[in-house]
């Protein structure tokens, strides 16, 4: 039975802005697309970089803003300061198990290291069937490009199924994404 588009999803993104402006266009225009749709944004708690700009966006658009973030990186991130709710936890683990189980679907926009591991890892426990939400790249720009070429050679060298390969779907642009977000569902 189809279920409704989800009411909560989770963003990874930088901390950071990046280079091209393309990135904050696109945070800003996902937050501002969620916020008008009712859906509500659940990500790392960050005022700086692509996390402030999707924040800020979703706020602007009366959105609800959900942020977790560790003890640790409340000065490092600078916590931003007028969300709709920031959840303070003690560790990296714990921010991860908040995100993944407050939301229906999970979006990576370009980020570093950190948005890599949080997106390697909630496609990990889709692979091993921990969860079964949708989850996006958005791939603005291109930013995703090589690690896009990396799933395919994981799935032509045998270390990936195509099952597996297609759990994470690829947008290149934010109002591409619209169509794909109302058609999924928690299974």
């Amino acid at each position: 039975m189809p279920q409704s588009p989800p009411t909560r999803v989770c963003v990874y993104c930088g901390s950071s802005s990046g280079i091209d402006s393309a990135y904050e266009r696109a945070a800003k225009a996902l937050g501002t697309g969620l916020a008008r749709r009712g859906i509500s944004v659940v990500y790392g708690g960050g005022r700086n970089g692509l996390m402030g700009a999707l924040a800020d966006a979703a706020l602007s658009a009366g959105g609800e803003v959900i942020g977790v973030i560790p003890h640790a990186l409340c000065e490092r991130e600078l916590a931003h300061p007028e969300l709709s709710k920031l959840i303070v936890v003690d560790d990296m683990p714990q921010r991860k198990a908040q995100l993944a189980d407050r939301v229906e679907a999970f979006i990576a926009l370009p980020g570093g290291f950190g948005t890599l591991e949080e997106l390697s890892e909630a496609l990990s426990w889709a692979q091993l069937t921990l969860h079964t939400k949708p989850i996006f790249l958005l791939n603005i720009d291109g930013y995703f490009a090589a690690l896009i070429a990396f799933f395919d050679q994981m799935l032509n060298t045998g270390f990936l199924d195509q099952e597996h390969r297609s759990l994470v779907q690829i947008v290149e642009r934010v109002d591409d994404f619209w169509q794909p977000l109302d058609r999924c569902s928690e299974s």
